[in-house]
């Protein structure tokens, strides 16, 4: 069976995933605010790094701009996947799916914690009830952007984005686009990312921003007045 999702094929059934998320992706509302807004974060010819590919649909979208080139992590290896088969199905050779871990420091064993819905799988105990505790392998981040010459950076990692934007130097990267999860790190836990991401001079950017999807960008200065995403917006 392949579904189409926000113009993705996705080859995958409701045995694949939890019924929660079967709901999501035929009701046609799985990441859907991240489908509609990813595109305004991406240009043509980026060098773009995905942490928290899902099911591969971001993923997706994003290898469909023109001379985009992305590397995309997932650290659920079942999810992983899932990814995959969304990856072959949609995309040239374009992309690069790990199974694995960027974080902010020397490689080290990570504890993941696997949930029925994998979009609550995350690195903290406490986001809720879990299947099983695995160890997932992280890489420096830092290592990685300069080694591809990455310039975006997009994630969607369950809370994680707080540590990488604290530490992680994240030179060279001129847009983040990102979900926030402020029900695990609090309002003064967003405060603190777009602090962490203003002092290495990425800035809140409301061109492409909705809810919890958040651009930063490096400022570009004055754009004139663009009415298709004001009308959008």
């Amino acid at each position: 069976m392949s579904l189409d999702v926000h113009g993705i094929q996705l080859p995958i059934d409701a045995a694949d995933v939890s019924p929660e998320i079967w709901s999501a992706l035929i009701s046609g509302q799985y990441e859907a605010n991240e489908a509609r807004r990813v595109r305004r974060a991406i240009q043509p010819n980026d060098r773009v790094l995905e942490l928290g590919a899902g099911l591969g649909v971001v993923t997706s979208i994003i290898a469909s701009i023109e001379g985009v080139r992305v590397w995309s992590f997932e650290a659920d290896p079942r999810t992983a996947g899932l990814a995959q088969r969304v990856i072959d199905m949609n995309c040239s050779d374009n992309v690069t799916l790990t199974n694995g871990i960027l974080a902010a420091g020397p490689p080290i064993r990570v504890e993941f914690f696997q949930r029925s819905d994998f979009w609550m799988s995350s690195r903290f105990a406490e986001q809720g009830p879990y299947e099983q505790v695995i160890q997932v392998p992280s890489s420096d981040i830092d290592t990685f952007l300069r080694a591809h010459d990455i310039n975006v950076l997009v994630m969607d990692i369950e809370g994680s984005e707080l540590e990488l934007a604290q530490h992680a130097k994240l030179a060279g990267v001129e847009r983040i686009f990102l979900e926030l999860h402020d029900h695990l790190y609090g309002l003064a836990g967003v405060q603190a990312i777009s602090d962490a991401l203003a002092r290495k001079g990425l800035i809140y950017d409301p061109r492409g921003s909705s809810g919890p999807c958040v651009l930063y960008s490096v400022d570009d200065g004055e754009r004139q007045f663009d009415a298709e995403i004001a009308h959008a917006t």
